[in-house]
């Protein structure tokens, strides 16, 4: 029965396990088809752990935790000023959260650097062990007791040395491949603060298109209010109809609709210009106006000495070439597997213990009692070589692997560049096109205007046709809009072919 118990203890220990793993059950949602109500604490928070509330009737709807529920404003902004291009990149390349989470990433690429030359240096470990046992017996024989006590304790007190002196080249190839991953960490902390440039200055000139296109409208909305009042003063005089007058207002409350929209488009333009840069979407901040600044001819150069010019320096084309050289310093790794090594072992020690036997018979004796200590110290230095005969082929297929993605990051090498030529030829069409459009779009603006002119005051005398009007008027809205899309379209080419160019270091100029 005795040896049933330990058993039974074991059997029923296990029991208990078990139904604590299975009990975590209780924290899951009961059904798949049934809402989740977590418990929570007084300010909203899930109580991690606890056990989910009844159906409450709210559907699948989470409790709000107060914690959230506030944006912080955004650090720096000042609501009175008037912010250009170049304050906004400086405002975005602080508080957009994309450059600190790269910042970040680039330190600890390089602290892994750090860690890899760490295997140049010695290993020191230094290890303790302390013990304590006591004993106690009762023998029995012929009616003569004998009481006995037991104890030993000791330590052990180990300094040990371990030191790789020879690897041929292992770890100087490891290191290298360390580093080049943190040059490649490094050139995406830039390109990425080239990418929020290159995100708010594009939103920025969507920002202005915007705004020139309500302007636009607001001057639609204007020259139809005139053909109104001229078509209103022409039927009390008897000399237009009521069908022209129909024709007028209908044409302001056209004008009027897209003023509506065009405000509409200027706040959403706006609400993108933050989002670039990374701020709350609730900051409110003045943004300068772009409009008039001329596009120079030098924006416009041959592709050839632009592609030649562009290659060395875009992040892209870096990060290629450093990924080459780390796959290539990761075969001569893999190499030097097969290699033997070279190695440093010490260890100095030191031991103590004692031991103490009591004797306590029942009958006419005094206590025995014997004691023993002692101490021992010692060391050892060992110099080898150790050489890898048979792994079952592990080395060899990492060397496989290692020799595949060098090529690999070769083969990407020449992707990037050819997919770097290819942006960059065409954002130079683009440019060239989009600086095109607009100057064509200037001459189409300047005569529509004329003809619009024209045609108000030709119905105003009387020789002219609400048609004609009506007709003006639409092509000179038309042209205005594309005299403002393709001057917006020309600065956005041209901060798009310094992105692809890798230029786009700061606002553009």
């Amino acid at each position: 029965m005795r040896r049933l118990e330990p058993t039974l203890v074991t059997l029923l220990a296990c029991a208990l396990l078990t139904g604590c793993a299975t009990s975590a059950l209780e924290m899951a949602p009961e059904r798949f088809d049934r809402p989740w109500t977590p418990a929570t604490t007084f300010d909203g928070e899930i109580i991690a752990g606890a056990k989910p509330i009844p159906d409450a009737g709210n559907g699948y709807v989470l409790p709000p935790n107060s914690a959230l529920s506030s944006v912080p404003p955004a650090s720096g902004v000042d609501a009175g000023k008037v912010y250009a291009l170049p304050e906004l990149i400086d405002l975005a390349e602080t508080s957009n959260p994309s450059t600190r989470i790269a910042w970040n990433d680039a330190r600890r690429v390089a602290l892994a650097a750090g860690i890899a030359e760490g295997a140049y240096l010695p290993k020191l470990t230094a290890s303790a062990v302390g013990a304590y046992q006591v004993s106690h017996g009762q023998t029995s024989t012929l009616g003569v007791s004998l009481n006995g006590e037991n104890s030993a304790s000791g330590t052990i007190s180990v300094l040990s040395l371990q030191w790789l002196l020879f690897d041929f080249g292992e770890r100087a190839a490891v290191i290298d491949a360390a580093k080049q991953a943190s040059v490649i960490a490094n050139i995406g902390l830039t390109a990425v603060h080239q990418q929020v440039i290159y995100g708010v200055t594009m939103a920025f000139y969507t920002y202005a298109a915007a705004v020139a296109r309500a302007a636009t409208a607001t001057q639609s909305l204007r020259n139809a209010r005139a053909v109104q009042t001229a078509a209103e003063d022409r039927a009390r005089h008897g000399i237009g109809t009521v069908i022209e007058v129909a024709q007028a207002r209908q044409a302001t409350a056209q004008a009027n609709l897209a003023v509506v929209q065009t405000t509409g488009g200027v706040q959403d333009a706006y609400l993108g210009v933050i989002s670039a840069m990374g701020i709350s979407p609730l900051a409110k901040i003045r943004i300068a106006d772009v409009s008039g600044r001329k596009l120079s001819p030098a924006m416009e150069a041959p592709v050839e000495r632009i592609v030649s010019e562009s290659l060395a320096r875009r992040p892209d084309m870096l990060s290629a070439y450093a990924a080459e050289k780390a796959s290539q310093s990761n075969v001569h790794a893999a190499q030097a597997e097969f290699m033997p090594k070279l190695f440093l072992s010490a260890t100095g020690a030191y031991n103590s213990g004692s031991l103490g036997v009591t004797a306590l018979p029942s009958i006419g004796q005094q206590d025995s009692t014997v004691n023993i200590n002692g101490s021992r110290l010692g060391g050892s230095i060992l110099a080898g070589v150790t050489l890898p005969l048979y792994d079952g082929g592990t080395r060899a297929a990492a060397l496989a692997q290692a020799r595949a993605e060098a090529d690999s990051a070769g083969a990407r090498l020449m992707r990037v560049r050819d997919d770097a030529v290819r942006q960059i030829v065409f954002a130079v069409n683009t440019l060239h096109t989009s600086l095109s459009a607009y100057s064509a779009s200037e001459s189409l603006s300047a005569a529509a205007q004329t003809t619009f002119d024209a045609a108000l005051a030709a119905y105003r005398s009387g020789i002219g046709s609400i048609t004609d009007l009506t007709l003006a008027e639409t092509q000179l809205l038309q042209a205005k809009n594309a005299s403002t899309d393709a001057y917006s379209a020309a600065l956005s080419s041209a901060a798009t072919l310094a992105f692809a160019t890798g230029t786009l270091g700061a606002a553009p100029p």
